[in-house]
């Protein structure tokens, strides 16, 4: 409720989003499967129970509010997106089936993969969505990754390997090699603490002139692996990208001198991001224009 109430779409009509929310437990409660949600605009997700970084945009539109936002505001048609720790594919329907940008989603764990193929066929981005069944790393090889976590699946840590439970082998490859054929103007990456390894492995694609803005989740989680958040802002701003925090309401970017608690943007080339922003369409999202 809190939640709800603090976001910044959905507490412009919160009863709206209670409305959403006790709809969504009641319907699953009495029949609990897998339904077709409306997302944004003519996109939909295919959600069930437990899907925490899916059900959250059914009650507010766009559950990480401001770089969701940013992603439809910055992508054009014909720009190439990163999805890099897809799940079920929120960020990929996102920039597929809104802007009409190529995503190339990469996402280790079978089930989550399993539901990301769901999602772009349901909406129809076959052609514009190359999916991979793999995990990103420093290295092309093999991990082993928890399986039962849900949206916080991760490559296992020291302590979890010893126990040897609930563990799955699981490809990994390299950003650069992945990436290879496919610059991307826009990456994210959502890997659960494992951020350092990826971005060690994508020297040559953060050096491409054409990655322009990068969205990345720093909480901490590094720590599991041995790396700070300062550490993976210190190795981006080596490449020249700096954190930003981004308006969507009134598509401004403002400068930030460290990453945020969640997710933080970081960009470069600061006048090529404005002109997209500031002449995107605006997109009907909960019933409101943004």
């Amino acid at each position: 409720m809190n939640f709800i109430a603090q976001h910044p779409l959905a507490k412009k009509n919160k009863w709206g989003a209670y409305n959403r929310f006790f709809s969504w437990q009641l319907k699953q409660a009495i029949n609990p499967r897998a339904r077709k949600c409306p997302f944004v605009e003519e996109s939909v997700l295919l959600i069930e129970r437990g899907m925490i970084g899916a059900t959250g945009n059914i009650y507010v539109g766009l559950l990480e509010f401001e770089d969701m936002a940013f992603v439809l505001h910055f992508l054009r048609p014909g720009d190439i997106m990163g999805d890099i720790g897809a799940n079920v594919g929120v960020y990929t329907i996102l920039a597929a089936k809104n802007t009409g940008a190529k995503v190339l989603a990469i996402e280790p764990i079978p089930a989550a993969f399993h539901h990301l193929v769901d999602n772009v066929k349901l909406n129809n981005v076959g052609h514009l969505a190359i999916i991979l069944n793999c995990g990103a790393a420093d290295r092309n090889g093999e991990l082993e990754f928890t399986a039962t976590m849900d949206a916080v699946n991760h490559v296992a840590d020291r302590e979890e390997k010893m126990k040897e439970a609930g563990l799955i082998k699981v490809p990994v490859k390299t950003p650069d090699e992945i990436f290879q054929n496919n610059k991307p103007v826009l990456l994210k990456i959502g890997v659960e603490g494992f951020e350092m390894a990826v971005i060690k492995g994508a020297k040559s694609l953060l050096e491409s002139d054409n990655l322009c803005a990068i969205i990345i989740e720093l909480n901490g989680s590094g720590m599991r692996y041995g790396f700070s958040d300062d550490q993976i802002h210190e190795e981006l701003f080596s490449f020249g990208f700096s954190p930003y925090q981004y308006d969507p309401f009134n598509r401004k970017i403002k400068s930030i001198v460290r990453p945020g608690n969640l997710n933080t943007i970081y960009l470069r080339n600061e006048d090529r991001i404005l002109e997209r922003i500031t002449s995107s369409r605006k997109f009907n999202v909960i019933g409101q224009l943004i």
